[in-house]
């Protein structure tokens, strides 16, 4: 019985595992529910092509103030364009500057390289995204 529970136990525990477990818990930013397909052959969107550019996505559905997607050089990375380490209010959308977004409520820039910065408590929300041919799929 006893090797039983212990099989149990550790079975359990690597069910628990993925690699995907980074959480993205953020109490000032709700879940929302994200699906967007981007064409990379539409002109809004071409110069993602090339590295270290960003474009910022804005409408309905898309995160609690709009995307940024931006091109690293080794990978897409998808962003929720709201300011992550206050609540929503007026001055909440981040501006784009080069590799880096500004939150215009308290100055702080975030290296869109890595979604960080310095003395931040949160970094900004991350989203998924799936490369399809020239198209990127940004879910969550």
């Amino acid at each position: 019985m006893k090797k039983l529970f212990l099989l149990f136990i550790i079975t359990i525990s690597f069910l628990g595992c993925s690699k995907d477990s980074s959480s993205n818990r953020n109490p000032y930013l709700p879940d929302y529910p994200i699906s967007l397909n981007i064409n990379l052959n539409l002109p809004q969107y071409s110069n993602l092509r090339h590295p270290s550019t960003a474009v910022r996505v804005f409408g309905e559905a898309l995160g609690a103030r709009g995307l940024i997607i931006f091109n690293s050089g080794s990978g897409y990375m998808a962003y929720d364009v709201a300011c992550p380490n206050h609540e929503l209010k007026d001055c909440s959308t981040m501006e784009l500057i080069g590799v880096s977004a500004e939150c215009p409520c308290d100055g702080l820039k975030y290296l869109l390289f890595t979604g960080l910065s310095e003395g931040a408590a949160y970094p900004l929300k991350q989203y998924r995204i799936d490369i399809m041919g020239d198209v990127l799929r940004v879910y969550n």
